[in-house]
């Protein structure tokens, strides 16, 4: 008999449904062909299912902040029960340690606009700890190019954001490719998305390089 509590545990964003697909074109280019990926903010575990389905290959470590999050997460991955699929890590990038050593990807999709700057640079110090030389970085969302917005709907989700919290926001992307810099990345790769987003990949520098 179905488990009622797993049902009524995993929750489901329309906006997860919608951008699946085209994310999942990108990882498949750039993600190694095989190796741990962690998934940061990895909200209601819709996407970690997906990914995880589509990419048989890659172990995929899901992880976030908060406990109801973690809760859809299991239960979704209860229900698909994909031996590739790892249960989710209470993870808080502004938390130190990491609960995690080392990863051979890091995706994050939709965090460093709906949390306040200090947890961009708390990612990308994060994941230069545990990507090695050649790991990748792949961030998605809607960011601003040269200081401007790419799109008059995502001025107005701007807009939105702050109004909710004045330490969220839009980020510029040539602002998080210079935090990325500091940590030891290069941007290899830009991506224009459907409804006005960007995957953004960087890669982990070789030392010395």
């Amino acid at each position: 008999m179905p488990d009622d509590s797993l049902s009524t545990s995993r929750q489901s964003a329309p906006a997860a449904e919608r951008n699946r697909d085209p994310i999942l074109a990108v990882l498949r280019r750039v993600l190694p062909p095989s190796g741990l990926v962690l998934e940061i903010a990895s909200g209601t575990g819709q996407h970690a299912v997906h990914f995880s389905a589509a990419l048989p290959e890659l172990e995929w470590q899901p992880s976030d902040a908060a406990p109801d999050a973690r809760a859809s997460i299991d239960a979704w991955r209860t229900h698909a029960a994909l031996p590739n699929l790892r249960t989710p890590l209470d993870l808080d990038v502004m938390r130190e340690p990491w609960p995690i050593m080392a990863a051979d990807a890091v995706v994050c999709i939709n965090m460093i606009h709906i949390a306040p700057w200090a947890a961009a640079q708390a990612l990308m110090a994060g994941a230069g700890r545990v990507l090695g030389a050649g790991g990748v970085l792949v961030l998605y969302g809607p960011y601003r190019r040269n200081g401007a917005h790419t799109a008059e709907s995502n001025d107005a989700f701007d807009r939105q954001l702050k109004s909710r919290n004045p330490e969220w926001g839009v980020r510029d992307m040539e602002a998080v490719a210079d935090l990325a810099a500091q940590e030891g990345f290069t941007l290899s790769d830009v991506v224009a998305m459907p409804a006005n987003n960007f995957s953004v990949v960087f890669r982990k520098e070789a030392y010395g390089d």
